[in-house]
Protein backbone atom coordinates (compact mmCIF):
# COMPACT_ATOMS: atom_id res chain seq x y z
CA UNK A 1 0.00 0.00 0.00
CA UNK A 2 1.38 3.38 -0.92
CA UNK A 3 1.99 5.98 1.76
CA UNK A 4 -0.80 8.56 1.88
CA UNK A 5 0.01 12.22 2.43
CA UNK A 6 -1.19 15.25 4.31
CA UNK A 7 -1.78 18.21 2.05
CA UNK A 8 -3.03 21.78 2.31
CA UNK A 9 -4.91 24.02 -0.10
CA UNK A 10 -4.49 27.58 1.11
CA UNK A 11 -4.28 31.15 -0.12
CA UNK A 12 -6.42 34.16 -0.79
CA UNK A 13 -7.81 32.78 -4.04
CA UNK A 14 -11.20 31.21 -4.58
CA UNK A 15 -11.64 27.52 -5.26
CA UNK A 16 -9.91 25.79 -2.34
CA UNK A 17 -13.01 23.88 -1.28
CA UNK A 18 -13.98 23.14 -4.89
CA UNK A 19 -10.54 21.72 -5.60
CA UNK A 20 -10.66 19.69 -2.38
CA UNK A 21 -14.11 18.29 -3.25
CA UNK A 22 -12.71 17.19 -6.59
CA UNK A 23 -10.02 15.24 -4.72
CA UNK A 24 -12.71 13.68 -2.51
CA UNK A 25 -14.70 12.57 -5.56
CA UNK A 26 -11.58 11.09 -7.15
CA UNK A 27 -10.67 9.20 -3.98
CA UNK A 28 -14.21 7.86 -3.59
CA UNK A 29 -14.33 6.78 -7.25
CA UNK A 30 -11.16 4.78 -6.53
CA UNK A 31 -13.05 2.88 -3.83
CA UNK A 32 -11.80 4.86 -0.85
CA UNK A 33 -14.06 5.95 2.00
CA UNK A 34 -14.22 9.73 2.40
CA UNK A 35 -15.21 11.91 5.34
CA UNK A 36 -15.62 15.67 4.97
CA UNK A 37 -15.76 17.84 8.09
CA UNK A 38 -16.68 21.43 7.31
CA UNK A 39 -15.86 24.42 9.51
CA UNK A 40 -16.99 28.08 9.33
CA UNK A 41 -19.25 27.58 6.31
CA UNK A 42 -22.45 29.24 7.54
CA UNK A 43 -24.83 29.84 4.62
CA UNK A 44 -22.82 27.58 2.33
CA UNK A 45 -23.31 24.59 4.58
CA UNK A 46 -25.79 22.77 2.33
CA UNK A 47 -24.04 23.19 -1.03
CA UNK A 48 -22.36 19.78 -0.78
CA UNK A 49 -25.38 17.72 0.28
CA UNK A 50 -25.65 16.28 -3.24
CA UNK A 51 -22.43 14.33 -2.64
CA UNK A 52 -24.17 12.05 -0.16
CA UNK A 53 -26.81 11.27 -2.81
CA UNK A 54 -24.33 10.03 -5.42
CA UNK A 55 -24.56 6.29 -5.87
CA UNK A 56 -21.52 4.04 -5.53
CA UNK A 57 -19.52 6.71 -3.70
CA UNK A 58 -18.65 6.48 -0.01
CA UNK A 59 -18.68 10.14 1.05
CA UNK A 60 -19.98 11.37 4.40
CA UNK A 61 -20.25 15.06 5.29
CA UNK A 62 -20.27 16.36 8.86
CA UNK A 63 -21.08 19.86 10.06
CA UNK A 64 -21.28 20.67 13.72
CA UNK A 65 -22.16 24.35 13.48
CA UNK A 66 -25.82 25.30 13.90
CA UNK A 67 -26.05 28.91 12.71
CA UNK A 68 -27.01 29.76 9.13
CA UNK A 69 -24.85 32.89 9.12
CA UNK A 70 -21.13 32.85 8.50
CA UNK A 71 -19.12 32.83 11.69
CA UNK A 72 -17.82 36.37 11.17
CA UNK A 73 -21.41 37.70 11.04
CA UNK A 74 -22.43 36.24 14.42
CA UNK A 75 -22.74 38.22 17.65
CA UNK A 76 -20.53 37.33 20.63
CA UNK A 77 -23.08 35.03 22.26
CA UNK A 78 -23.70 33.15 18.99
CA UNK A 79 -19.94 32.84 18.44
CA UNK A 80 -19.54 31.38 21.92
CA UNK A 81 -22.21 28.77 21.13
CA UNK A 82 -20.62 27.95 17.79
CA UNK A 83 -17.16 27.68 19.39
CA UNK A 84 -18.47 24.77 21.46
CA UNK A 85 -19.84 23.10 18.32
CA UNK A 86 -16.58 23.69 16.46
CA UNK A 87 -14.55 22.17 19.28
CA UNK A 88 -16.85 19.13 19.09
CA UNK A 89 -16.01 18.93 15.37
CA UNK A 90 -12.29 19.00 16.19
CA UNK A 91 -12.78 16.17 18.67
CA UNK A 92 -14.64 14.23 15.99
CA UNK A 93 -11.75 14.78 13.56
CA UNK A 94 -9.38 13.47 16.22
CA UNK A 95 -11.57 10.36 16.65
CA UNK A 96 -11.80 9.76 12.88
CA UNK A 97 -8.00 9.78 12.61
CA UNK A 98 -7.43 7.71 15.77
CA UNK A 99 -9.88 5.00 14.69
CA UNK A 100 -8.92 5.07 10.99
CA UNK A 101 -12.60 5.59 10.19
CA UNK A 102 -11.89 6.58 6.57
CA UNK A 103 -9.23 6.52 3.88
CA UNK A 104 -9.51 10.20 2.93
CA UNK A 105 -10.33 13.02 5.37
CA UNK A 106 -11.08 16.59 4.29
CA UNK A 107 -10.92 19.19 7.06
CA UNK A 108 -12.50 22.05 5.12
CA UNK A 109 -11.60 25.52 6.43
CA UNK A 110 -9.92 24.12 9.54
CA UNK A 111 -7.12 26.67 9.15
CA UNK A 112 -9.71 29.45 9.49
CA UNK A 113 -10.20 28.38 13.10
CA UNK A 114 -6.75 29.78 13.81
CA UNK A 115 -7.71 33.15 12.30
CA UNK A 116 -10.59 33.43 14.77
CA UNK A 117 -8.65 32.12 17.77
CA UNK A 118 -11.02 29.16 18.16
CA UNK A 119 -8.17 26.67 18.39
CA UNK A 120 -4.38 26.67 18.38
CA UNK A 121 -1.65 25.50 16.04
CA UNK A 122 -0.66 23.02 18.74
CA UNK A 123 -4.17 21.50 18.83
CA UNK A 124 -4.26 21.06 15.04
CA UNK A 125 -0.70 19.71 15.12
CA UNK A 126 -1.72 17.17 17.77
CA UNK A 127 -4.52 15.98 15.49
CA UNK A 128 -2.21 15.69 12.48
CA UNK A 129 0.42 13.80 14.51
CA UNK A 130 -2.09 10.98 14.97
CA UNK A 131 -2.28 10.24 11.23
CA UNK A 132 -0.80 6.99 10.01
CA UNK A 133 0.46 6.24 6.51
CA UNK A 134 -2.81 4.74 5.26
CA UNK A 135 -4.95 7.90 5.56
CA UNK A 136 -4.89 10.89 3.21
CA UNK A 137 -5.69 14.18 4.98
CA UNK A 138 -6.48 17.43 3.19
CA UNK A 139 -6.80 20.77 5.02
CA UNK A 140 -8.08 24.02 3.57
CA UNK A 141 -7.96 27.64 4.74
CA UNK A 142 -6.45 30.99 3.90
CA UNK A 143 -3.03 30.53 5.47
CA UNK A 144 -0.94 27.70 6.81
CA UNK A 145 1.10 28.78 9.84
CA UNK A 146 4.77 27.90 9.65
CA UNK A 147 4.43 25.81 12.82
CA UNK A 148 2.16 23.33 11.03
CA UNK A 149 4.32 22.90 7.94
CA UNK A 150 6.26 20.03 9.53
CA UNK A 151 3.07 17.89 9.50
CA UNK A 152 2.33 18.53 5.82
CA UNK A 153 3.71 16.84 2.71
CA UNK A 154 2.25 19.16 0.05
CA UNK A 155 1.08 22.78 0.04
CA UNK A 156 -0.91 24.25 -2.84
CA UNK A 157 -1.43 28.01 -2.70
CA UNK A 158 -4.28 29.50 -4.69
CA UNK A 159 -4.23 33.19 -5.55
CA UNK A 160 -6.56 35.38 -7.52
CA UNK A 161 -4.99 37.66 -10.07
CA UNK A 162 -7.23 40.05 -11.92
CA UNK A 163 -6.16 40.45 -15.51
CA UNK A 164 -6.18 43.86 -17.11
CA UNK A 165 -8.54 44.01 -20.10
CA UNK A 166 -5.68 44.29 -22.58
CA UNK A 167 -4.17 41.02 -21.29
CA UNK A 168 -7.39 39.02 -21.55
CA UNK A 169 -8.05 36.96 -24.65
CA UNK A 170 -11.43 37.24 -26.25
CA UNK A 171 -13.11 34.26 -27.81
Amino acid sequence: MEKEITEVYCGSGKGKTTLAIGQCLRASAQGKSVIIIQFLKGKERRELDFLEELENLDIKIFRFEKMEECYEDLNDQEKAEENTNILNALNFARKVIATQECDFLLLDEILGLLDYGITTEEAIGDILKMKDESMHILLTGRKLPQGLEKYVDSITTLTTRLMSPENQETT
